[in-house]
């Protein structure tokens, strides 16, 4: 039967059965055995017997395996490709004539390729320190802040960081964990928002900064709230605020943004209020940068309440842009700063500090206010109060820093957030900063 059920004819069946029939004669040429010792006996008959081979200096004669076959021509040495080619000398080669001398045979051997050289890894940035000593603290996180199943919504990372380039400038931002936080297992009390409005060259970017003092941890809730208000407001505002920018316009300008910041002021206090928390004890230092994508535009826009600071890097040296402001008399700020830009109006907001009862409220915080053009060159650091302080009071810290970012550009994100952790002795709060390089 076939594999399709059919009965073969009875001639398949004979040829089959002669096909595998073990006592059925070869119906090959010939009947003498075929195999490799018969060829080699065939091939010394016809060459005569073989010469002892040549010795080599220096090596043992090698055993040569002869190939089955009629005997080849002689064939002179092959082409030795570059690069490529190794001369063997094995003796006589199996294919020679007996007479005459033996001689090297070169082959085409194909040389291992070159190993590359090992590939080096670009160098990482490393977080060093200024100062005849390092600070006390590790350079790394150790701990991470404690948490449960209802407050996973609240956590923050360590680090957040974020760049843009838009027009003339480039922006690098970020907020790294204290050092002393990061060892305690506390979280990140400073806030950053980046965020862009809008699109085209109307558009308009905004950094926000913010950060309060070591409390009762009710501290990074409120700098969170802070950059999320100021920036849903300068959102819904951005066309406006956008076109006075580009226009020049500081006195709208300067007054829409003190609205700005007054309403996200009077957010927080209500929030408080719900918390039932004192107003102090639920606020932070708010600092902020509006930057025009518009490249025909330089004119840069830092307003903002409580500590921290905005400084220019220029021609190697750096200007503190926000000089201390002292109250006028009757209780409001009105002191010019180095451009002309009057640093004025009194939020009546208080500056973060635990409530004590029965103690005064403590002293307002002036709305501060800078409007200036900026310079190809220029480098314009925001800062929350944890860089504000060691840029101030380490000199070697502002120096190292004008080093490296007065040359060369802007940094890339990873080595920026490196120069923003160079660590100081005794400054072991919050780093959050924002610093834009104009081109």
């Amino acid at each position: 039967m076939s594999q399709q059920g059919d009965k073969p004819a009875a001639h398949e069946d004979d040829w089959w059965r002669a096909l595998y029939d073990k006592s059925a004669r070869d119906t090959g040429p010939s009947g003498a055995p075929d195999s490799l010792d018969a060829r080699f006996d065939s091939v010394s008959d016809a060459v005569g017997p073989e010469p002892e081979p040549d010795p080599v200096e220096g090596d043992h004669p090698a055993t040569v395996v002869p190939l089955p076959g009629p005997r080849l021509p002689e064939a002179g040495p092959a082409p030795e490709p570059p690069g490529l080619p190794r001369t063997v000398a094995v003796g006589r080669a199996p294919w020679e004539a007996p007479a005459g001398p033996s001689r090297p045979q070169t082959f085409a051997v194909r040389q291992p390729p070159p190993v590359p050289p090992a590939v080096q890894p670009p160098e990482r940035p490393t977080v060093g320190h200024v100062g005849d000593r390092p600070p006390t603290y590790e350079a790394e996180p150790a701990a991470l802040p404690e948490s449960g199943a209802d407050a996973l919504d609240d956590l923050v990372p360590d680090t957040v960081l974020d760049g843009a380039r838009y027009g003339t400038y480039t922006l690098r931002a970020a907020s790294v964990r204290g050092d002393s936080a990061r060892f305690r297992g506390e979280p990140r009390r400073d806030a950053l928002l980046t965020a862009r409005f809008g699109a085209g060259d109307g558009a308009l970017v905004l950094v926000a900064v913010a950060g309060g003092v070591r409390g009762d941890g009710q501290d990074r809730p409120a700098a969170a709230d802070a950059c999320r208000w100021i920036g849903g407001a300068v959102a819904r505002s951005h066309a406006r605020l956008s076109e006075d920018i580009r226009a020049g316009r500081r006195g709208d300008l300067k007054s829409g943004l003190h609205r700005l910041t007054d309403r996200t002021y009077g957010k927080l206090r209500a929030r408080a209020a719900e918390l039932g928390l004192e107003p102090s004890a639920y606020t932070a230092g708010l600092r902020c940068l509006l930057l025009p994508a518009d490249p025909e535009c330089r004119t840069r826009v830092f307003f903002g309440i409580g500590p921290g600071g905005v400084l220019r890097l220029r021609d190697g040296a750096w200007e503190d842009l926000d000089p201390e402001v002292r109250p006028a008399a009757g209780g409001a700020a009105d002191e010019q700063g180095p451009d002309g830009d009057r640093l004025t109006m009194d939020l009546q907001i208080t500056t973060p500090s635990s409530p004590r009862a029965g103690s005064a409220p403590p002293p307002a915080e002036p709305f501060r206010f800078r409007a200036s053009v900026a310079r190809p060159g220029d480098t314009l650091l925001l800062c929350g109060n944890g860089l504000a302080g060691p840029m101030r009071g380490e000199p070697a810290l502002a120096g190292e820093l004008a080093r490296r970012w007065s040359s060369g550009g802007p940094p890339g994100l990873p080595a920026y957030l490196a120069d923003i952790q160079l660590r100081t002795k005794g400054y072991a709060d919050d780093r959050t900063g924002a610093a834009v390089w104009e081109a």
